[in-house]
């Protein structure tokens, strides 16, 4: 989810799966996945599964909310896997195998996340649907504006990645250890942009302070939910 041109090792933590729907702590949403609901004794018709990063679980709930999709489920891979994107595809396959009897539908909600066409290829072999665009600074802001800005100076952060700066942007880059590395890292970056998905304005302050640490200059733009919104609404309605 960070671009940045290197990085050091996260460190490892055990995962824990608190339940859909329940309250989630930002340390949950960093760390965990959510479980699906269990439904493998007994197939329900008309269910589908979203299989998710965790990194969209609040923006993915909040839309279930709102819309009544009852008969959504979602279960997510953890967040932090995206420090590792050579590890996505291999998780959504397994996670894929594990649920496919017990829903009508599976749809992966990520985007390409640095698998270089990875797990487009694996989602096209097993016959699932997944988020089009490269990334989801690009599908949240629309896939078609955010090519339409062509900001390759631009260092982007998501309301998740604002409240999780530190855990995994700050931490793996052992900037927290090293503050001298900054320039090495984002010396070719001129400003942080942050995509806000929410109107919140002790994020907003946050983001800009992320843009203080990282000695960049700072723009906010709301986005909303973007072509995430789309793509749940299409596949809710199916």
């Amino acid at each position: 989810m960070v671009r940045r041109r290197s990085a050091g090792r996260p460190a490892r933590r055990p995962y824990t799966l608190p339940r859909p729907d329940s309250g989630l702590s930002d340390r949950s949403l960093t760390e965990a996945g959510l479980a699906a609901p269990d439904h493998k004794t007994e197939r329900k018709a008309g269910r589908i599964l979203l299989l998710a990063c965790g990194a969209l679980a609040r923006e993915i709930l909040d839309l279930k909310r709102r819309n009544g999709w009852d008969h959504i489920d979602l279960a997510c891979l953890p967040a932090i896997l995206h420090n590792h994107p050579e590890r996505i595809t291999g998780a959504v396959e397994a996670a894929v195998a594990e649920h496919r009897r017990s829903y009508d539908a599976i749809h992966v909600v990520y985007a390409d996340c640095g698998t270089g066409g990875l797990l487009k290829s694996a989602c096209d072999r097993l016959g699932v649907d997944m988020v089009a665009g490269p990334h989801c600074y690009s599908f949240f802001e629309g896939n078609d504006r955010f090519a339409a800005h062509d900001e390759a100076t631009a260092f982007y952060l998501t309301d998740f990645l604002v409240r999780q700066f530190d855990a995994f942007v700050w931490g793996p880059l052992r900037l927290d250890q090293h503050p001298e590395l900054r320039e090495s890292y984002f010396g070719n970056y001129t400003k942080l942009v942050y995509q806000a998905q929410t109107d919140d304005p002790a994020l907003t302050e946050k983001a800009r302070d992320c843009a203080a640490r990282l000695g960049l200059e700072f723009e906010r733009r709301y986005t909303g939910y973007g072509d995430l919104e789309t793509s749940l609404r299409d596949w809710a309605a199916r």
